[in-house]
């Protein structure tokens, strides 16, 4: 079994697509007139337009729970193209005691995500991929 993919909740589609965009360096899928795809390597980052498919659920967008995670190969290109796009860094670029280095930080309706080196990611000892 695997993940391939996740739903962002997004107040405003075109403000994210823009951000997305210029953040991860790639274009979004369109091919669903509510939601733009991001595919990432094998998983998919689905922001989903929530005026349009709130679930029967009207209230304002909330924030991620937790941090999105994204592996790059240029840590220090992806921090200034977030700084470029508007995110609100919550750290700089750091090495966790856990070995990895990264950067925290806030994009659009405050959605926590992490970008880390991906010459230094943890993934767990029991990880096949690892």
């Amino acid at each position: 079994m695997r993940a391939f993919r996740i739903a962002v909740p997004v107040s405003d589609i075109d403000q994210s697509r823009a951000f997305f965009e210029q953040v991860l360096d790639l274009k979004a899928d369109a091919t669903v007139p509510s939601r733009l795809y991001f595919h990432c390597d094998g998983f998919i980052v689905a922001l989903i337009d929530w005026a349009v498919e709130h679930h029967g659920d009207p209230s304002p967008v909330r924030p991620l729970p937790d941090d999105l995670y994204f592996a790059t190969d240029d840590l220090e290109a992806t921090l200034q193209r977030a700084i470029d796009a508007g995110a609100q860094i919550s750290s700089p670029i750091e090495q966790k005691p856990w070995g990895e280095r990264s950067f925290y930080c806030k994009g659009p309706n405050d959605h926590p995500l992490c970008f880390v080196d991906s010459s230094t990611l943890f993934l767990g000892a029991g990880a096949e991929w690892a």
